[in-house]
């Protein structure tokens, strides 16, 4: 029988979250319902908000970081089974196209459906998931920001049942990203030099990505103090309110060396910020951009002379590079040993019904990372 349960909905750009009544479809062939538990505040899903992210269906359920328990599987699911605990996934991996077979699932080609209406899993007008008379998109294919989640299997990893699962919802975006700028992305090396502008919830995951790569300087630019002690409680070296200060220390703090990764994710990403944040980086380094631009966002500036001459390298990344199957479990175990640290992460916990709160936090500077607690 159909699944009812509460979500956090936009009915377009610009409003409020408004916790509205969804019903959810009989879990098909390939399809996992979940029990949520933690979802976390992306700015991500801010982007929606605003419009930098146009998104082509209101109502639109939010969320794509998150985690929970199985309760159903639909025919032909053999990843997990009802009593799993697993991390979600905003980029499917469906392991058989040919990112996933050459070891690039977080470029998988079911990442193109992310903001259509019907699943994955399912066929043009096959609805699935309805608001009163509406059908509903979700973010991601996921929309964590619901009680209850039905989605496909190549948007859930299955991990070991005594984590924590709001540890777990962390790993899912915004640990996986950062940490993957700078290992995977960024390819910090021991005894490097890496700056990471912007301390946010992908930014301060840099900051620690760098520190287990072997970092011997890392340097946090965030303009709220709050986030730059928290950096430095998570393996910065130095930190500075802006870019032009760090450009005026950096020289001499790296006797010369500059940064062998600069690593771009503020909460919003302008084509202003390209020119000075790649000022920070070494001959043959590069400049590693996480954060989310508007999609109109196109005019960058940047003096091309000394990009070949200075033999830099400006890349993008998606799920900070990684592979969501291998990455997830990975980060997990290092975050049982000690050595990745996620629990200082959680600044406030939210319920649903104050999901505009916890935004508003976001906004104000006030968290690392908020998460709605189910």
């Amino acid at each position: 029988m159909p699944t009812n349960t509460r979500a956090a909905v936009l009915w377009g750009p610009e409003q409020e979250w408004k916790v509205e009544d969804m019903v959810m479809d009989d879990p098909g062939p390939g399809e996992v319902v979940i029990e949520t538990a933690y979802a976390g505040l992306c700015h991500s899903d801010e982007h929606v908000v605003t419009g930098d992210m146009p998104v082509p269906h209101f109502p639109f359920v939010g969320g794509h970081e998150g985690s929970g328990v199985v309760t159903a599987v639909g025919a032909g699911v053999s990843a997990v089974e009802p009593g799993d605990h697993v991390a979600m996934s905003f980029i499917p991996s469906c392991g058989h196209c040919r990112f996933c077979s050459t070891g690039r699932q977080n470029l998988c080609d079911e990442g193109a459906k992310l903001f259509n209406n019907q699943m994955i899993s399912r066929t043009e007008g096959d609805i699935s998931h309805t608001i009163g008379e509406d059908e509903a998109a979700r973010f991601a294919q996921l929309g964590t920001f619901s009680e209850r989640l039905l989605v496909a299997e190549e948007s859930v990893v299955k991990v070991e049942k005594d984590l924590d699962l709001d540890a777990v919802a962390l790993i899912s975006c915004g640990v996986a990203t950062g940490w993957g700028s700078a290992v995977h992305a960024g390819r910090v090396q021991p005894g490097d030099n890496a700056a990471i502008i912007g301390i946010g919830g992908v930014g301060i995951n840099a900051v620690q990505g760098a520190r287990m790569a072997g970092a011997k300087r890392i340097i946090a630019v965030d303009p709220v103090e709050f986030k730059r002690e928290k950096a430095m409680e998570m393996g910065a070296t130095h930190t500075y309110a802006s870019i032009d200060e760090a450009l005026a220390a950096i020289p001499e703090l790296t006797w010369g060396e500059m940064c062998q990764t600069v690593i771009l994710s503020p909460g919003v990403v302008t084509g202003d910020l390209i020119e000075p944040a790649i000022n920070l980086v070494d001959k043959g380094g590069r400049l590693v951009v996480t954060g989310l631009a508007g999609l109109l966002e196109s005019d960058v500036q940047l003096n091309l002379f000394m990009l070949s001459m200075m033999n830099k390298t400006v890349t993008g990344t998606v799920f900070g590079s990684g592979n969501p199957r291998a990455d997830i479990p990975a980060l997990l175990s290092m975050y049982r040993e000690g050595v990745l640290k996620l629990d200082e992460l959680i600044t406030n916990r939210y319920k649903l019904d104050d999901v505009n709160q916890g935004y508003e936090d976001l906004r104000a500077g006030k968290n690392i990372r908020g998460v709605i607690e189910f």
